[in-house]
């Protein structure tokens, strides 16, 4: 996988080389499509799958436009986190490009999902993303209740967000591995945790659950195709209703202009 700078107004493309010239895939909305557990998008025949840590170090960074050169469907897992893309990007380095970058401001509240699971864009005061997220896996298990709000910044993502890794629990990883999914997917790969904590890896964060569904909410928001400022909460979500909030943000836009440049 490559990074490569694109001019202005390209925004951020997913690039296919493996399956001939010219193979590319916008990341915004409406070419996602769902896969259980990870962030998809398809032109056609095309697809980039798991490509929600990839967004979010780009949208984390402030990256607006970029080209990513991929020749596999699949996008690397890493270690689970942003952080080898992020250092990746800073290695290589970041340029001020002489075009106003595009805003989404949320004027009025909106909200998607249920009692159970739910995600909400809220109005905020200034021109800033503020990320709020809330876990429940319930009293008993090895994950308790963790929360997080965190005003989005290259400089917070960078050292609060971007190094939390991919979580799952010890049902789970058997269920996907009955499946065939995931078979070369060891414990040091990501964190599985059984009844008493992760499995034979230790944590970054003593919150990184909700720190790596935090990083989760900021990639997923980014299929927007905007800079968003507002106050955006999630609870117990995933992409799916990720996503579908973004839908309704950019249906809001069409109605009543609220993008804007910055």
């Amino acid at each position: 996988m490559e990074f490569r700078p694109a001019p202005p107004d390209t925004g951020i493309v997913f690039c296919r080389t493996d399956v001939g010239p010219g193979r590319r895939i916008p990341a915004v909305v409406r070419y996602r499509v769902e896969v259980p557990r990870r962030t998809s998008l398809r032109d056609g025949g095309v697809r980039v799958d798991m490509v929600e840590h990839i967004l979010a170090a780009l949208a984390g960074l402030r990256i607006d436009n970029c080209e990513v050169h991929v020749d596999n469907p699949e996008m690397p897992g890493c270690d689970g986190s942003s952080q080898p893309f992020v250092a990746a990007l800073d290695a290589a380095g970041i340029r001020l490009q002489p075009a106003a970058r595009q805003l989404l401001t949320v004027r009025r509240s909106l909200r998607v999902g249920d009692e159970h699971c739910w995600v909400a864009a809220l109005p905020a005061a200034g021109r800033e993303m503020i990320v709020e997220c809330h876990i429940d896996y319930g009293s008993t298990g090895p994950i308790r209740r963790q929360s997080l709000t965190l005003p989005v910044t290259p400089e917070s993502f960078r050292r609060e967000l971007s190094s939390a890794r991919t979580f799952i629990l010890e049902e789970e990883a058997a269920w996907l591995r009955a499946q065939g999914l995931g078979a070369r997917v060891t414990c040091q790969d990501l964190l599985v945790f059984d009844g008493r904590g992760p499995i034979d890896n230790p944590l970054r964060f003593p919150d990184e659950c909700v720190r790596h569904k935090t990083l989760d909410l900021v990639g997923d928001l980014a299929l927007a195709g905007y800079d968003l400022a507002g106050h955006f909460v999630a609870y117990c979500s995933g992409h799916r209703l990720n996503a579908e909030l973004v839908s309704q943000l950019l249906a809001e836009a069409a109605r009543d202009g609220l993008a804007r440049t910055a």
